[in-house]
């Protein structure tokens, strides 16, 4: 599936400010686009659930308790309960993977490092993590190490 996704953006060679993800024209959204966005959110929670566990103890030893990596869906900002990657095609709909830990001294609205995985503008257009030319695990793990040090 995961080949699936590539091939889908193998040609389009738009970029945004942040180098990982793709701008998605208008004409590029659609169902075929939301059957990879949804095998994207789904890998995004397997490897987070995997690294989590994986790192949990160095967090620990450093001080850092109950580290958390999840997927996290939105449309407009609002965290609802009933959203899914179902809904990734409604206008203003986005979805990050979130890594988060016990910090007294960050604010309880922010999180330790974002990766954004798809945002559905309301225009019509989106950005799409480049699968094509990014790791998402490594990307995940590089932003893990970064909160150790």
């Amino acid at each position: 599936m995961l080949d699936k996704i590539r091939q889908f953006f193998k040609n389009s060679k738009q970029k945004l400010g942040d180098e990982r993800c793709l701008i998605v024209p208008k004409s590029e959204v659609n169902e075929e686009l939301k059957s990879n966005i949804i095998e994207l959110e789904r890998l995004a929670e397997q490897w987070g659930k995997v690294l989590q566990r994986k790192y949990a103890i160095a967090f620990e030893n450093k001080g850092k308790l109950n580290l958390r990596i999840w997927v996290c869906r939105d449309i407009d900002g609002d965290e609802l309960e009933e959203l899914s990657s179902e809904n990734c095609l409604e206008k203003e709909y986005r979805s990050q993977i979130l890594i988060d830990f016990d910090d007294d001294t960050v604010e309880d609205d922010e999180y330790a490092d974002i990766i954004q995985l798809w945002y559905y503008y309301g225009g019509g257009t989106g950005t799409i993590y480049d699968i094509t030319k990014n790791n998402l695990v490594k990307d995940i793990e590089l932003g893990l190490e970064t909160l150790l040090n």
